[in-house]
């Protein structure tokens, strides 16, 4: 797609217009970390989510440790985060914890096309089975969570990402506190929830040293299997702060056994029985070797009418991360500062799923592998074979930031450098009817793997490098502007290359190559009007790219495009996904004595997005369900360029405080996220059309003038926060609208409104003689709605998955800190 000249520069004669014209008081925008350190709550302290003032030049939201715990005990940060404007994220599970059937997106980005970091640190692109990071909630400990910064429409850009199309989501790990003390929080609730955490300060020591270590255990049984959902969690952090610097040295330790929930394929046009066959929920066997045996008939075939849902005997996510980072700020001059930070992080896990052996192309890809065999027999004579996908990452870099302020000016300049080796290896293992006791979701099975289908070896170099000015123009005006330059370079190997045949999609070996990126000017410019003392207008327009992902377990990358002459194209022809991001916006914050209502914060965001060259992974024909575009034989899409989608949205929120007893939040969202063009899956390039239509005709797909799916153009959330002396309780309402589940809008699933609720009362501490201990109870789908939470969108027409909506739960917790 081509740029929009005339649009682009009306924005950017407007940015200019506003830095000369306009006046009145501001502060210089504060780092995203010192603006994290800044919201971050006390621990007796009330706080709520901040709307007004995040970032000086961008639509930004932040909510804090305090919010977040309430929300629920434990959630995890993607989940905290659904309260704030434009953000959609679900699950399958009330602690938002599972990655498999999660859906992230924000102004119509997904999470793949955001950036996300914790303190500072980069945490990939959230992809299953990442190959560049891992999740939040493996990262650090939820209670550990000082602050997440969501900036919607477009992030700072020195943030440490090569997949920020659009905005960033930036954790923030809460400081060692300043008195020696221990926490200790326990919750128990449904489906035998016991979560048990304990973290140990040390206080402040030495002379501006102090610290903390804290350890999670979580077990809890899935509520519509009998897996149990569990792991260890480790954090340490690290705190010298003097005169001359702070050095802050974190430690995470993560180890997690989540066994998943398998989607529904859903056709909206069924043709057969099987076909109209859709369960609310697949639930695994796993325990009950003897029900998965009887499940089976003799040749190992599931019911018939269950084939397209049919049920497996168990799948999981196994997932060790070690991470850590040493930073560094100097206080170089009281108007310089130099911050180093280096990190590493480690990481091995399994994706598991142990299934049946004649569904969705299995009879085909044994065959490959064991010609003329019986092939029940040949995998263990149980009718089921276990398929594991099994990834290694360990990346290390160096993040370096210098900031000067020069008098009007607040300069900043910054260099981050990653080195990242990943694999993902597919193997498949016998499940011997003798032994069924040796097989479990929580491990590899006990043996070597019948056969390795397919090994990657990825090697990836980022280098990123931005510079940016702040200059205080007048007392009242800030312009902000700069640029970053993005360079990767990425190869990838197939050490072990799949029998020709059995990857559906795929007539040849994997491609292997390498491919070199290099975008040197990614400008953005803003500016901030400080109307009043309690109003701001602000303005931005930035321009970013998310590089290719290399990785080679599938996914819309070159690397899994299933041929080496596609390969080829995409990497003579093909072009990174890039976006021009324009945003205006006004907000305000306001005490107001009228005697009954108090204070007043408010947002209102204008964006618009032109996005260039969307990328598009259509699922082969043949396999069926499963997740990531593919069955569980695997395959390798077919990566289409779309073309162009421009967005258009709307996000208002505002905080009503009514004195120290009440709170009312309200956060109302619009996008409207539109293909350009069709595309031609013939040349895999958009055609400048749109026939209009759900038909393919000659190879052109009518995708043109509908919505992208999956995101809502409707949300709301409401947050309701009445607190009388120690006694707190809280309503939260999430309401999302229809999403459109294939690329010709052919299909979707209806809108649906959750609430959830919070009763808490914090003991005297004079009584108790302790810091704070509280007792809470939180009720999660509190009106037990059914529908579907995340949404999985792969083919053009009729067909998509879907996960369920967890049901009404409830979880209890005592919290002590001494």
């Amino acid at each position: 797609m081509t740029a929009h000249p005339f649009s682009r520069g009306r924005l950017l004669a407007g940015a200019a217009l506003l830095s000369v014209f306009l006046a009145a008081p501001a502060l210089a925008q504060a780092p995203a970390e010192e603006a994290a350190a800044q919201i971050d709550a006390p621990v007796n302290g009330n706080s709520e989510i901040i709307v007004t003032g995040v970032k000086a030049t961008r639509s930004a939201t932040a909510i804090t440790t305090t919010e977040i715990q309430k929300i629920l005990p434990g959630v995890a940060p993607f989940k905290a985060i659904q309260t704030l404007p434009g953000v959609m994220y679900v699950t399958a599970d009330p602690w938002g914890n599972n990655e498999q059937n999660a859906s992230l997106f924000i102004h119509g980005f997904s999470a793949q096309q955001l950036g996300h970091t914790l303190d500072g640190v980069p945490l990939g692109d959230q992809s299953y089975g990442n190959f560049n990071g891992l999740s939040p909630q493996r990262a650090i400990i939820s209670e550990n969570v000082g602050s997440v910064v969501v900036a919607t429409g477009a992030a700072e850009l020195g943030i440490a990402s090569t997949s920020n199309l659009g905005g960033a989501i930036e954790n923030f790990s809460s400081d060692p506190r300043a008195q020696m003390g221990a926490q200790i929080n326990q919750t128990i609730g449904s489906y035998d929830t016991s979560r048990t955490f304990v973290r140990l300060d040390s206080g402040e020591f030495g002379g501006g040293n102090s610290g903390y270590v804290s350890v999670l255990r979580q077990r809890a049984r899935a509520w519509d299997f009998r897996g149990i959902q569990k792991g260890w969690q480790a954090n340490g952090k690290f705190v010298h702060d003097d005169s001359n610097g702070k050095l802050t040295a974190y430690f995470a330790y993560s180890d997690k056994q989540e066994p998943n929930e398998d989607a529904t394929t859903v056709f909206k046009n069924p043709t057969n029985a099987a076909q109209a066959y859709q369960p609310y929920t697949r639930p695994f066997l796993y325990p009950d070797f003897d029900a998965a045996i009887g499940y089976l008939d003799a040749n190992g075939n599931v019911p018939a009418a269950e084939a397209q849902n049919y049920r497996n005997f168990y799948s999981a996510a196994i997932r060790t991360d070690y991470l850590g980072y040493i930073k560094y700020q100097a206080h170089l001059t009281d108007k310089i500062d130099w911050s180093t930070q280096g990190y590493y992080h480690h990481n091995k896990g399994a994706g598991i799923v142990a299934g049946p052996i004649t569904v969705a192309g299995l009879p085909t890809l044994f065959s490959l592998y064991f010609p003329g065999q019986n092939l029940k027999e040949a995998t263990g004579n149980s009718g089921y074979a276990i398929r594991t996908t099994e990834y290694r990452i360990d990346r290390g870099g160096v993040i370096s930031t210098l900031d000067a302020q020069v008098g009007d000016h607040t300069i900043q300049a910054g260099f981050w450098f990653e080195h990242n080796s990943s694999a993902a290896y597919r193997n498949w293992y016998a499940l011997d009817v003798t032994r069924p006791n040796d097989y479990s979701p929580y491990e590899l099975p006990p043996h070597d793997p019948m056969f390795t289908q397919y090994g990657s070896e990825m090697r990836t170099d980022v280098v990123q490098f931005h510079v940016q000015d702040a200059w205080q123009l007048t007392p009242s005006l800030l312009i902000q502007g700069g640029f970053k330059s993005s360079l990767q370079f990425a190869s990838g190997t197939f050490p072990v290359q799949p029998i020709i045949g059995s990857l559906p999609g795929s007539s040849s070996a994997l491609p292997e190559g390498e491919i070199n990126t290099k975008r040197w000017f990614l400008p953005a410019i803003g500016a901030k009007w400080n109307v009043t003392d309690k109003e701001q207008l602000y303005v931005n327009v930035q321009k970013n790219m998310r590089q290719f992902q290399p990785y080679g377990g599938g996914g819309v990358t070159p690397w899994s495009s299933g041929s080496q002459a596609a390969f080829d194209n995409l990497k003579n022809n093909g072009r990174p996904e890039s976006a021009w991001t324009y945003e205006v916006g006004f907000r305000t914050s306001r005490p107001i004595d009228t005697g009954f209502l108090t204070g007043i914060d408010a947002q209102i965001n204008y964006y618009h997005v032109d996005f260039s060259d969307r990328l598009l992974g259509i699922t082969p024909a043949g396999a069926i369900g499963g997740i990531g575009g593919g069955g569980i034989s695997g395959g390798t899409p077919a990566v289409f360029n779309v073309g162009g989608v421009k967005t258009d949205g709307v996000d208002a929120a505002v905080t009503l405080r009514f004195g120290k007893t009440f709170s009312l939040y309200n956060a109302l969202s619009y996008n409207n996220s539109i293909y350009d063009s069709d595309y031609s899956t013939r040349t895999g390039e958009a055609t400048g059309t749109r026939i209009g239509g759900i038909a393919t005709v000659d190879g052109v797909v009518p995708t043109g003038g509908k919505n992208i799916p999956v995101s809502p153009k409707w949300m709301n959330k409401t947050v309701a926060t009445l607190t009388i002396g120690d006694f707190d309780a809280q309503f939260i309402g999430d309401y999302a609208g229809r999403r459109f589940t294939t690329f010709t809008n052919d299909a979707s699933v209806k809108s649906y409104f959750l609430g959830s609720a919070r009763i808490a009362y914090r003991l005297p501490p004079e009584l108790i003689g302790l810091q704070k201990a509280e007792i809470s109870l939180n009720v999660t789908n509190l009106f037990d709605e059914k529908g579907a939470s995340t949404v999985q969108a792969s083919a053009n027409t009729n067909n998509y998955n879907v996960y369920p909506i967890a049901p009404r739960q409830w979880f209890a917790t005592l919290s002590v800190i001494y």
